[in-house]
């Protein structure tokens, strides 16, 4: 460590005050072990005017007025005054940290930063300067009005850095801003405890005689707060007994950081025990963000392998109990999937993904183990905080398990719905309101401090409301619906209770709504259908995630049935298209039969499959299939919206118009276009290859005014397919194999005269789309 020679440093002032020669060759800095030097240290807040170990090696080599500045600056005067108490004290040797590091060299910072701790625990006396306290005795009782920033207290207790700089040392005094002594640690330990919630056997005997949990330390530096974020991590590594690489620029990783070191080095589960009171309502990594989630754990205790299963045993079966094994408490290894780990944990009543797991500590002593909650998502378990938690059912019996505890935090992004409501009017139900921030705007922005909005309908009559809930976790957006019979409560407690129930189980309906989009296909769109009991009506949600704004459509519909519907809630998903176009909406998506879809091209640049094209096909007809799944036209969309074009803008309402490639976006000959049959499961009539001369892709429209068109006809054509894409060309050329060759192709020629259809998609619009006998076919 370098340290300052005080009788130098002193008599370069004394000389530079007198004016006389000083000798430049002098060195007020040298490098000594702290190990065997007698040294004094300074702990203080630092200011900024303090004084960098440049401006003290170079001083006498500055011009007048530079050194004069240097020599005014607080800090300065603070380095002098150290050196004089030093001096007082029978110490030769100084160690500052604003000045005895040398802050350009990124190893010397990172070397000071590990030893610090062991520097000011091997410090003769330590120098605590308290620079805003003016009287002449140490304060005793918290004054807001003095200390405002600093929790009515002193600032030097408010940072981070000075919470090792108090427990470090042996021997610490205390000075007010004209460094008079104000007290020292032994004799003050009472009140420092009451200020600093570090107890006071730490203070009196030191941190190696009785060290506490990991979790009960972090707690200590809750409430402190340091320039960098970074230093969060950085200042507790002595009291830890961990040393690290210093990072800057990687914020608070540098917290996850630490706490991997300590798990690679310690069993201490406390680590995992933060927030346990559930105040945070932060979901993802299992570590915290930064020591202020520890802020509740000041009494932490660990707890023994017997205490804690004697303490559990009547919520474990005898058969479980006995393959507990006490070494497996005590390793928890850090993977590339996750913190490998054995824990008792249960499931909370009804759901399959959040979890209540014990850990071997309490919060004080004698009191009962600490538990947490987490969630299941992708065989990893999360960490999963609201503070909604208690009073919530769970399974009575524990199960010892090994789980992966995933470190790495999920991806985050705001979830923003958009929603559409408007239909639900049409049979008597109305909007109540929405909790917990009543909004009649129709889009909801999501974040993780706000994961939820709940939407209340009802309908006075029929003496019947529903709850629709639009809620993000762990990077998936979801939407949940519940229904209420006979409600009597205001609408507003009856979305409190439904709020609670929903937030508490949000992993579950995130993996719901995951689970039903999980395809590799176009796009998704949900439908989730649920019949509201003893009534005629079933509400349908509509759910879709537009690729390029990453927002989320919803629709929310009430529909009649000529009986009782028997319909459930559960989310079913369908392969549409659109969702990568800015300009389409939820009237506009398309759900595509999984029977036809065989063909693939590159059209607009996109990977699409085609069906081959009845005979006299053309863009906007739309019909049934029959039993032989043969398509039936019975009308054009075309023909009848020029019947309408005089009650109707029918402005850009044209086939939009695509350039045709090969399959990987190169087509060979020029103007021919080789389409190879798509080979999978299902069998689909006609050739294997097809080649195609100038092809040209056409497509139905996609703008408000064309999808609004097709709403308008949901009611006469619900449930009727409709031609969305067709390929047109000059000249269709097609090959099949020989049944009598193995691989030999081959060709023949078919040419006409006239523009052909030879491919096409047929889907059905999601504004035509109702549950009903044939609606199975269309889910993937």
């Amino acid at each position: 460590m370098r340290l300052i020679n005080i009788k130098a440093f002193l008599e370069r002032e004394e000389s530079i005050r007198k004016k006389k020669r000083v000798d430049r060759q002098t060195k007020v800095l040298e490098c000594h072990d702290d190990e065997s030097q007698d040294y004094a240290i300074l702990s203080h807040r630092w200011t900024d005017q303090e004084v960098s170990y440049d401006e003290v090696i170079w001083l006498t080599k500055m011009e007048k007025n530079e050194q004069d500045r240097v020599r005014r600056h607080l800090g300065y005067r603070k380095i002098l005054d150290s050196c004089e108490q030093a001096k007082k004290d029978g110490c030769e040797w100084l160690w500052i940290d604003t000045c005895c590091i040398d802050k350009q060299s990124s190893a010397e910072i990172s070397e000071a930063i590990n030893s610090m701790y062991r520097w000011y625990e091997n410090s003769k006396i330590c120098y605590a300067y308290l620079h805003d306290v003016p009287g002449t005795s140490f304060p005793t009782a918290s004054d807001d009005k003095r200390y405002p920033n600093s929790n009515g207290w002193p600032e030097w207790f408010s940072r981070g850095w000075t919470l090792q700089e108090m427990i470090a040392p042996r021997h610490v005094q205390f000075f007010n801003k004209d460094w008079q002594r104000i007290g020292d640690k032994k004799t003050l330990a009472r009140t420092l405890s009451r200020i600093t919630r570090v107890p006071q056997l730490i203070l009196t005997d030191g941190l190696s005689s009785n060290r506490p949990c990991v979790a009960q330390i972090m707690s200590w530096a809750a409430n402190r707060t340091t320039t960098r974020v970074e230093d969060r991590a950085y200042c507790l590594l002595g009291l830890l007994d961990v040393n690290m690489v210093m990072l800057y620029g990687e914020g608070k990783k540098a917290f996850h950081r630490l706490q991997l070191e300590i798990i690679r080095m310690s069993n201490d589960q406390s680590i995992f025990a933060w927030d346990f009171l559930r105040k945070n309502g932060r979901t993802g990594s299992i570590l915290a963000d930064d020591p202020s989630f520890f802020r509740d754990c000041n009494e932490m205790v660990l707890m023994d392998y017997d205490e804690f299963t004697k303490d559990l045993k009547d919520y474990i079966p005898e058969a479980e109990l006995h393959s507990i094994e006490e070494d497996r408490f005590g390793t928890f290894p850090v993977t590339n999937r996750g913190i490998q780990i054995w824990l008792l944990y249960r499931p909370l009543n009804g759901t399959r993904s959040v979890f209540q797991a014990w850990l071997p500590c309490c919060p004080r002593p004698f009191s009962l183990p600490v538990s947490i909650n987490l969630a299941l998502w992708k065989s990893n378990y999360y960490r999963y905080t609201t503070s909604l938690w208690d009073g919530v059912p769970t399974e009575k019996t524990l199960q010892f398990r090994q789980l992966y505890l995933r470190y790495q935090d999920t991806p985050h992004r705001d979830a923003t719905f958009e929603i559409d409501d408007g239909a639900i009017t049409e049979h008597g139900f109305t909007y109540c309101g929405t909790y917990p921030s009543n909004s009649t705007e129709s889009t909801l922005t999501l974040t993780r401090t706000d994961p939820l909005r709940v939407k209340i309908y009802s309908n006075s009559k029929a003496n019947c409301r529903f709850a629709v809930g639009f809620g993000q976790c762990l990077g998936q957006d979801w939407i949940h619906f519940v229904y209420e019979e006979d409600g009597q409560c205001p609408w507003e407690d009856y979305a409190k209770e439904e709020y609670k129930k929903m937030l508490i189980r949000g992993p579950d309906h995130a993996r719901s709504m995951a689970e039903a989009r999980s395809s590799e296909r176009h796009g998704r769109v949900c439908i989730m259908q649920t019949s509201l009991p003893r009534s005629t009506w079933t509400v349908r949600t509509s759910c879709v995630l537009w690729e390029s704004s990453r927002r989320c459509g919803a629709r929310i519909e009430v529909l009649r049935y000529a009986g009782y519907g028997n319909a459930v809630g559960k989310w079913t998903g369908f392969d549409v298209e659109g969702t990568d176009d800015p300009n389409c909406d939820m009237q506009g998506l398309m759900i595509r039969h999984k029977l036809w879809r065989r063909y693939t091209l590159l059209v607009g640049g996109i990977s699409m499959k085609f069906l081959p094209a009845p005979k006299g096909i053309k863009l906007g007809d739309y019909g049934h299939f029959t039993e032989s799944d043969n398509f039936r036209c019975e009308g054009n969309v075309f023909i009848d919206l020029k019947s309408l074009s005089s009650k109707a803008d029918t402005t850009n309402i044209t086939p939009k118009q695509h350039n045709v490639y090969e399959k990987h976006g190169c087509n060979t000959d020029g103007d021919y276009v080789k389409v190879h049959q798509h080979n999978d499961r299902y069998h689909v009539n006609g050739p294997p290859v097809v080649t195609l001369y100038k092809p040209l892709g056409l497509s139905l429209p996609r703008n408000l005014h064309f999808n609004s068109f097709l709403a308008s006809l949901s009611t006469r054509l619900m449930n009727r397919y409709l031609v969305t894409w067709v390929i047109e060309c000059a000249t269709v050329h097609s090959s099949e194999l020989s049944r009598q060759s193995s691989r030999q192709e081959i060709s023949y020629r078919s040419p006409t005269l006239d523009p052909t259809t030879p491919l096409c998609i047929i889907a059905k619009p999601l504004a035509w789309y109702q549950n009903d006998d044939n609606s199975s076919a269309l889910v993937e």
